[in-house]
């Protein structure tokens, strides 16, 4: 395995730098800091993939916020996505509360619909989604067409990086990458 793992990361193409991730990631929580700040949201970081997201964004959102996390997933460590999967729920109750989901990547948006949806049968009182990438495809669920906070888009390829995986490894590359040949 750590042989195919050096493989991939020799073989993929670098989409954005370390410092490109970071100045959109400013970018971005610009943004939700205009339209949230006076909000008392809570903040919903979806686990794997968006602890690296998540971790570097709340040090940008300078106001009054609460963090928790949530588990769902449709890939569980693999290439494909199949159903939802759900391991883990927020603990903080949802009524009433301005909620702003992060997540790492917006591919096809099953995962992300149904956690807007879960929210909503919560009683959020509104639900604003934030992803590190929007992928670029035709595949999209009309549910879900875009995140209301996007800090880069991406090509339809297989990306690692900043909280992305490859297989369950190389979340921790700094910088964004497409799996090569994908």
């Amino acid at each position: 395995m750590i042989e195919e793992l050096q493989r991939v990361l020799q073989e993929a193409r670098c989409l954005y730098t370390e410092q490109e991730v970071e100045a959109a990631l400013d970018r971005m929580a610009e943004a939700i800091t205009h339209e949230l700040a006076d909000s008392n949201p809570l903040v919903l970081s979806v686990m794997t993939g968006a602890i690296v997201v998540t971790g570097k964004l709340l040090a940008r959102l300078v106001f009054p916020l609460q963090v928790d996390y949530l588990h769902a997933s449709r890939y569980r460590e693999r290439l494909t996505g199949t159903d939802v999967h759900w391991k883990a729920y927020p603990s903080i109750p949802l009524r009433g509360r301005t909620v702003l989901i992060v997540d790492d990547i917006l591919d096809e948006g099953d995962t992300l619909a149904a956690i807007v949806n879960y929210c909503l049968q919560q009683r959020a009182a509104s639900v604003r989604c934030a992803v590190l990438v929007d992928k670029q495809h035709d595949r999209r669920t009309p549910v879900m067409p875009k995140a209301d906070f996007t800090a880069l888009v991406a090509p339809d390829s297989y990306l690692f990086g900043y909280g992305m995986d490859y297989k369950g490894y190389l979340r921790n590359a700094a910088g964004i990458y497409a799996v090569a040949g994908t």
